[in-house]
């Protein structure tokens, strides 16, 4: 079931895995903090190794005010993102999503090796605050309302993303 189309396309200013020619596009508006995300992130992953070389992954932060560390989970995956390590805070922040305080965000910074002094100073400075809203914005003229939501190929989808569903709903693009 269709409900609306993704306003903002995917562009540079995206965190994207997967080729720009790809010929299917999954994006998801999410919350690192959001229990549901956290159960699509092993799907998704699954999603991205079956289709391979056919899909197009973006991330989108839509962190919750109902979710007190979100937002600076948020902050501390572009914090990452400044340098270049988006994707493995991304999973790091997935795979502790019980351990989002501030500490332990600046524990995942130590472990990938990033400067943890400058995403201290960064994340204490909210520097990446407006980027994260600008993906808030952008999900909520899109129709966004909670996460995960997921466009596929431009088209929101509403259907069942449990288990096989969401694979099943990428190969019929």
């Amino acid at each position: 079931m269709t409900m609306s189309k993704l306003v903002l396309p995917v562009g540079p200013r995206d965190h994207v895995q997967g080729g720009e020619h790809a010929s299917i596009t999954l994006v998801e508006y999410g919350d690192y903090e959001c229990p549901h995300c956290g159960r699509a992130y092993p799907i998704v992953k699954a999603a991205q190794k079956h289709l391979g070389k056919r899909l197009r992954f973006v991330f989108r932060n839509f962190p919750l005010e109902s979710h007190r560390h979100a937002e600076a989970a948020a902050e501390t995956a572009e914090a990452a993102a400044a340098q270049g390590m988006f994707w493995e805070m991304h999973d790091a922040l997935f795979e502790n999503q019980g351990r989002l305080e501030f500490d332990d965000l600046i524990v995942y910074a130590t472990n990938l090796g990033l400067d943890v002094a400058r995403v201290a100073r960064e994340l204490e400075g909210r520097e990446y605050m407006p980027r994260v809203k600008e993906d808030v914005g952008s999900g909520v003229r899109s129709g966004v309302n909670g996460t995960p939501t997921f466009f596929i190929n431009g088209e929101r989808f509403d259907g069942d993303w449990t288990g096989a569903g969401l694979i099943a709903a990428l190969e019929q693009r």
